[in-house]
């Protein structure tokens, strides 16, 4: 079992950055970052497998967003820079403990068997 701890949410203006940690108890190939907003579905932001085999990012934050891992502190990062109003949801962080495709391309919510509790940001105009 692992638990997953999200942190660095907030507010900012558009335009502003933010990096949000992932604090894992153990070790997962698959790392993902998840986001809702309000009366909306689910969607994939960015993932990575952490054994090197590359990263995805969805199109709407490609340029903007950057993963990555610290696989020495269990940790997952996602740097956020030119942030807009839409980014506004609340931000989940997603790990597997198999060796699959993460880093090609998207993949659903259901492949991910542990999941943090999210950490909110909020974009202001």
């Amino acid at each position: 079992q692992v638990q997953l701890v999200e942190s660095g949410g907030g507010s900012v203006q558009a335009g502003g950055s933010l990096r949000l940690s992932c604090a894992a108890s153990g070790y997962t190939y698959c790392m993902a970052w998840f986001r809702q907003a309000p009366g909306k579905e689910r969607e994939g932001v960015a993932s990575i497998y952490t054994g090197g085999g590359g990263s995805y990012y969805a199109d709407f934050v490609k340029g903007r967003f950057t993963i990555s891992s610290d696989n020495a502190k269990n940790t997952l990062y996602l740097h956020m820079n030119s942030l807009k109003p839409e980014d506004t949801a609340m931000y989940y962080c997603a790990a597997d403990d198999g060796r699959w495709d993460c880093g090609a391309g998207p993949r659903p919510s259901r492949m991910y068997k542990y999941w943090g509790q999210g950490t909110q940001v909020t974009v202001s105009s």
